[in-house]
């Protein structure tokens, strides 16, 4: 059910209900869905907060690319003191604040170009850094940034020495392709990477480690999680991992 839309600048905004589920679309392009008791979707979102599970005392995330700001809302949930948001379109901003529950303390947002951003904005690094900035046309999304060199260095620039780096991609080819695995130097800055994957979606999350892991040590911090803890149900999200070093 449409329960909310606009159009500014030639781009069609709508929210959308399934049950009690609010989603996103931006010119059709389906970009957030969440649920305003609960954290966790059981869809392609969930998989780009999983591997924050690895970092022992996270104290701070970015994440690059709001839209309805699920990655957001479960990061803070999985109990880092603050969270960073940067989007470039204010719509979305508007949409995340009034439609999917992104306020509150340790919610810090920002509406400007990710590119800008991270060149012009001073601060230590973050122990989790997402990339999900995506854009497209007529349905098909699509990556905003290259994941070239040039912005490789500039993410890892921002990235604590032990932190993670989980950037979304449209599809796997496009994640193995990226300067990230096919750059040698880019590729020793990192101890592993992984690919996490859900059934139901063409896109390609790829997991850039400056410590090693494996992912029976995700699997089991999954596990692990106390039935009482709000993020317990990412246990049940349908994820595949593979290793790409």
């Amino acid at each position: 059910m449409l329960i909310w839309s606009r159009t500014r600048g030639g781009t069609r905004y709508e929210v959308r209900t399934a049950g009690r589920v609010h989603r996103l679309y931006t010119d059709g392009i389906f970009h957030s869905q969440a649920h305003p008791e609960r954290l966790v979707t059981g869809h392609l979102w969930d998989l780009l907060s999983l591997p924050a599970l690895l970092l022992p005392r996270p104290q701070q995330a970015l994440v690059l690319g709001v839209g309805g700001g699920t990655a957001l809302r479960q990061l803070r949930g999985l109990g880092l003191p603050l969270v960073h948001g940067v989007e470039l379109d204010p719509v979305h901003l508007y949409v995340a604040r009034r439609f999917f529950g992104l306020k509150g303390p340790g919610l810090a947002l920002h509406q400007a170009d990710a590119r800008d951003w991270l060149r012009d904005t001073p601060g230590p690094p973050v122990d989790y850094l997402v990339d999900d900035l995506f854009g497209g046309q007529e349905g098909e999304p699509e990556r905003a940034v290259a994941v070239d060199g040039p912005w490789s260095r500039q993410l890892l620039s921002r990235l604590a020495p032990g932190g993670i780096l989980v950037i979304n991609f449209p599809d796997q080819r496009s994640l193995r392709a990226c300067a990230l695995l096919s750059q040698a130097g880019l590729r020793r800055r990192f101890r592993a990477a992984w690919m996490l994957r859900h059934p139901r979606y063409d896109n390609a999350v790829g997991v850039f480690l400056r410590t090693k892991a494996t992912p029976d040590v995700l699997r089991k911090r999954l596990a692990g999680l106390s039935p009482r803890h709000p993020l317990r149900d990412l246990a049940r999200t349908t994820l595949r991992i593979h290793r790409l070093t």
